[in-house]
């Protein structure tokens, strides 16, 4: 593998001038650039990134850890922190937990070996952890994304669900609906509490009392959602609409509800949580709660690069703001 000796040998130059040209530190006259130029292109020279990193003390690579779902949220927040990775310069290390806590401590373990400049987590194993890697390594900032306590310090990045939960009701109640339900998320999730307990709000303002019978727990999965709805069915007495509280579990349900010959929005109003990218393109589309994902994942790079760049800043908590997007699910009574 060719070296910066070889480049200054082959060009007949110093080796200091090479350097100055290849990582662009000094001006060098634009002859004397073109010969180190074209003698590192003949001899396939590519900068060392390892070499870079140990003589900075840092790599330009952010880790991110993600919870394993087929619920494309996770790709959408994803391509949000890759992009702006990318516009700063920094290049992105995506661990996938699959749902299992050893891994996720292990990935942990594996990035902070990888000596990445910063940490993005975004994993549902969260609540509660503590981590001895971080006390090995207290300077590598860390940010959270969408999560409820922990036990270390760190900014976070998160969604405002009980607003969310809250416009979500007051839409159903604003068409006329009084026999409304709920499919939840893992009630041991923060923002599944928080989704419901903003809906529960919106019922109590307006003088709804909530059915138990209409309420279920999902998993934010396709088939929580699909297995939910069929619970719901059984009751004695069935709800005019369901708050949903995430895309994934309202499409799971809606897909139930056809397979029973109940029409949304006709029989049955849907609203659901996130505003994935197929949610428009689902029949009906789906009226739901937009979460601004890519947003977030823009936010969280800019977290972290703040603190890589200034390390006494103060941890903080930034907060989105959801929005309701209307479509066709919901029928006005």
């Amino acid at each position: 593998m060719a070296s910066m000796k070889d480049i200054a040998k082959l060009a007949g130059v110093s080796t200091s001038t090479v350097s100055h040209v290849i990582n662009k530190r000094r001006y060098v006259s634009e002859e004397i650039s073109e010969r180190v130029n074209k003698a590192a292109k003949e001899l396939n020279y590519f900068p060392s990134a390892l070499a870079r990193s140990l003589k900075m003390n840092r790599t330009n690579t952010i880790g991110m850890l993600v919870t394993n779902s087929t619920n494309p949220f996770f790709g959408e927040v994803v391509k949000g922190v890759e992009r702006h990775c990318y516009e700063k310069g920094y290049n992105l290390i995506l661990c996938n937990t699959e749902g299992n806590h050893t891994r996720m401590r292990d990935s942990i373990d594996t990035l902070m070996q990888k000596r990445v400049d910063g940490l993005i987590l975004m994993c549902s194993f969260l609540d509660g952890e503590k981590f001895e890697s971080f006390d090995r390594s207290p300077n590598i900032p860390v940010v959270v994304m969408d999560w409820g306590e922990i036990n270390f310090e760190s900014d976070k990045i998160q969604d405002n669900s009980l607003h969310g939960g809250y416009l979500a009701g007051q839409h159903l109640i604003a068409h006329g609906h009084h026999k409304i339900g709920c499919i939840t998320g893992p009630t041991s999730r923060y923002q599944a509490q928080m989704r419901f307990t903003g809906f529960k709000k919106a019922l109590s303002e307006a003088g709804i009392s909530l059915n138990p019978d209409w309420v279920e727990e999902g998993n934010f999965e396709c088939n929580g959602g699909y297995d939910a709805l069929q619970k719901i069915i059984q009751k004695p007495e069935q709800p005019s609409a369901l708050f949903v509280c995430n895309d994934m579990m309202a499409m799971g349900a809606i897909n139930a509800a056809h397979e029973h010959g109940i029409s949304v929005p006709n029989d049955l109003s849907i609203i659901g949580y996130d505003d994935v990218h197929l949610a428009k393109f689902i029949t009906p589309s789906l009226t739901t709660i937009h979460q601004p994902k890519f947003r977030l994942g823009k936010a969280a790079v800019e977290a972290v690069l703040q603190k890589i760049n200034k390390s006494d800043e103060p941890y903080k908590v930034v907060q989105l703001e959801p929005k309701l997007v209307v479509r066709n699910t919901v029928k006005t009574i």
